[in-house]
């Protein structure tokens, strides 16, 4: 039955059919219909795409000012990763408002912009940790500005997850 659903879902695929993409939309979508129940998947991966939409955008706003401040500039890295991460928050907090979940839009925006602030400030520490670390382990093998770069695109992809998570049951708790 499983199976069925999956095949049913994915008939018209988001992304072209042989990219990296596309790949990880057939894991996303695996790992979300053997977790939710049955009513609740369709609904869940949707948002998460658009979830994820949106921080791929706030990944491009993010390395731009990054890289325009750490690269550019000279500010310290993990000054300019601070900047450029509360950036794209702000951009995410509210594309995920209006287009994630638009049915939020009920709720008052100031008590949703302190949540989604808070779970962002974890998610910066955890994004500054990985960065720190990843960076000085890639300068090495790859040198700058790629060292922060790559350690910047996995910072981010980890803490996609986090975000969407404890966003999910805490700043859109209770959204069908």
């Amino acid at each position: 039955m499983q199976s069925t659903q999956v095949k049913e879902m994915t008939t018209e695929p988001l992304v072209p059919q042989n990219s990296v993409l596309r790949l990880l939309e057939k894991i996303v979508f695996s790992i979300v219909f053997t977790v939710l129940p049955g009513r609740f998947r369709h609904r869940e991966v949707e948002r998460f795409v658009k979830f994820a939409t949106v921080g791929t955008i706030g990944m491009f706003i993010d390395l731009t000012i990054l890289n325009l401040l750490h690269g550019v500039i000279g500010i310290p890295l993990l000054v300019a990763n601070a900047v450029s991460f509360s950036s794209a928050v702000l951009n995410n907090f509210l594309l995920n408002r209006h287009w994630s979940f638009p049915e939020s839009k009920e709720r008052a925006i100031h008590t949703q912009l302190v949540q989604f602030a808070a779970v962002s400030i974890t998610g910066l520490a955890i994004n500054e940790t990985i960065l720190w670390q990843l960076a000085k382990f890639f300068h090495p093998l790859i040198g700058f500005p790629w060292d922060y770069n790559a350690a910047k695109v996995i910072a981010i992809a980890i803490v996609l997850f986090w975000n969407f998570s404890i966003n999910r049951v805490w700043t859109y708790k209770g959204i069908k």
